[in-house]
């Protein structure tokens, strides 16, 4: 009951509601203009049959009529009165038992009970909080970073402008606080000036107001917002923005930079205080049939291979692991190291021909450019005849056409392109061009970008080698920057940890542990009173108070912060 005031103060206060009352009100004044009709006529037809009633006999008979509930102890003789009484009881069962309950429902109920709802969801954060991540709203990178941020500990609130959404967020257990983007109170309500960082992930002209409406609260704060357009960098920066993340084109730069071209290189991935991680495509080496410990990179260059990816797989690095064709290692080490496997490869040559680029939207051209950067040839595929000019600027050279078709497919060079990079935007037709690429060149090396998670078995089902996700992407790159260090995407949900060694683990070899044999976990590096160690080996003891440098997919590191609560 005490919050009867609040539901009623905001059933009058809504403007559609106050038009909903109306129409209930016209309906009930209808509905009253009927019955007292009816009583009228009730007593025209009863004298018309020389019958004398009072006027509460008549409403008393309407009403009985109207209802169904017809109890029979006042009747009309004639035939007239019998007609008029079928057409009061026709008209009673169509209004009060099917107009009126929808009517009740519709104009009362259903915005009494919304707003029951709507006044669930918080107007306020904690007034505790601080050190938190601010989401501009719910969607699949929100929902892909809050479980990030609940492992870690870091806590975060989200804005929802629809208050009947937030509360169902607020039903998930989802920390929401509902109000306006645009509003500068929003923002004071959840605390803007003590986030570590907030997230405006609307379109490019929403987020350029939330850029500018948090700076009245805050001249701080760190913003980072989301960009769909190039041209919408500038503009977010000169609101305040602190970092744009152009997603589009970082995802065309991570692509570009799983591609063989040219001479036969690593891929660096990224660094972590003077260690380099790296991956290294084998096709048209020696290396295919070989086990790691076979290889020697360790005795040659002094790298330690850690992983390898295997069709979208990263698998543990064992000495037994038998190398195909497809496989990718992932190799750690110092700079000069990396240096010494590409001059120990560069004999390798995967060839000249160009990489085909199939789908010229804004991820197709972030990678044409980043390879031509390289210095590799580019031949790109695109449906739509009226960007050939724009695409002809960044490729060299331009196949208009229906990749499906395989005419148009070979004439892009699909035999003898040493990688292909499937960038359309939809995850079916990725898949499908993957089967297709894979028949029609079984020894390309196909990269692709998917759009939804679940999707990415289907993708390397169909042949791909490596994909990549916006959503993962993104979620990577903003937990690097939450922890404050340089973004190392490692693939598909595998990333690099740095986490302290469990205290039951302390004073145990790596092999002891069984982080690798039980959970998966490539551990790369063992930092020990500042020092970290690369390349430990199972033999290697645990120091008590160090932390481990490991890769790994969110699963399990899941599992491992599972070990650290024990």
């Amino acid at each position: 009951m005490k919050f009867l005031p609040a539901q009623l103060a905001y059933v009058l206060g809504e403007r559609e509601v106050r038009r909903n009352l109306r129409a209930l009100f016209s309906f009930v004044a209808v509905l009253a203009a009927s019955v007292l009709a009816f009583s009228v006529l009730f007593h025209v037809i009863m004298v018309y049959e020389g019958q004398q009633h009072s006027w509460i006999t008549g409403l008393y008979w309407t009403l009985t009529v109207m209802s169904t509930l017809g109890f029979g102890d006042i009747t009309f003789q004639s035939d007239l009165g019998r007609l008029f009484s079928v057409f009061v009881l026709v008209y009673g069962i169509v209004i009060l038992l099917i107009v009126a309950p929808f009517t009740f429902i519709r104009f009362f109920y259903a915005p009494w009970l919304e707003a029951q709802v709507r006044l669930r969801a918080p107007r306020k954060a904690p007034d505790d909080l601080e050190g938190h991540v601010v989401f501009c709203g719910y969607d699949e990178i929100a929902e892909g970073l809050i479980p990030r941020l609940d492992a870690l500990g870091i806590p975060y609130v989200l804005i929802e402008a629809d208050a009947t959404e937030a509360a169902n967020l607020h039903v998930d257990n989802i920390s929401v606080v509902t109000g306006a983007r645009d509003a500068s109170s929003t923002y004071e309500a959840v605390h803007a000036d003590r986030a570590c960082m907030i997230l405006a992930n609307q379109s490019d002209v929403e987020n350029t107001n939330i850029v500018l409406t948090v700076r009245e609260v805050s001249p701080e704060v760190p913003v980072v917002a989301l960009a769909e357009h190039v041209d919408s960098v500038d503009v977010l920066e000169l609101a305040g923005a602190s970092q744009v993340l152009l997603l589009k084109q970082r995802l065309g730069e991570q692509l570009a930079s799983r591609v063989g071209a040219g001479s036969q290189t690593a891929h660096r991935i990224g660094h972590f205080e003077g260690l380099e991680i790296a991956e290294f495509p084998i096709h048209d080496t020696t290396l295919p049939g070989r086990t790691i410990r076979d290889t020697r990179l360790r005795e040659l260059t002094g790298l330690n291979v850690v992983a390898v990816w295997e069709r979208g797989r990263l698998l543990p690095a064992d000495p037994d692991t038998e190398l195909s064709k497809h496989s990718v290692p992932v190799v750690v080490g110092t700079p000069n190291q990396i240096t010494e496997l590409d001059a120990l490869f560069i004999i390798y040559h995967t060839s000249d021909a160009p990489v085909l680029v199939i789908g010229g939207g804004g991820v197709g051209r972030a990678v044409c450019r980043s390879l031509r950067e390289r210095g590799a040839k580019v031949t790109i595929l695109d449906a739509d005849a009226t960007m050939a000019h724009e695409l002809g600027e960044i490729a060299d050279r331009v196949v208009i056409g229906d990749a499906a078709n395989l005419e148009t497919v070979k004439e892009a060079g699909i035999d003898e392109a040493p990688s292909v990079v499937l960038t359309t935007n939809d995850d079916a037709t990725n898949i499908f061009l993957a089967v297709y690429c894979r028949r029609l060149n079984n020894d390309a090396h196909i990269v692709s970008r998917v759009n939804r998670d679940w999707n990415l078995e289907a993708i390397h089902r169909a042949g791909a080698d490596f994909a990549l996700s916006h959503r993962s992407l993104a979620v990577q790159t903003l937990m690097s920057r939450i922890k404050g260090r340089e973004l190392v995407v490692v693939g598909e949900d595998a990333e690099l940890f740095l986490e302290p060694i469990p205290a039951h683990l302390a004073g145990k070899s790596l092999a002891e542990s069984r982080l690798g044999a039980d959970l998966g976990i490539n551990v790369i590096g063992i930092r020990d009173n500042g020092f970290l160690k690369a390349n430990p080996t199972s033999g290697d003891e645990l120091p008590a108070d160090g932390e481990v440098l490991m890769i790994a997919t969110t699963e399990q590191h899941r599992s491992f912060l599972g070990l650290t609560e024990r």
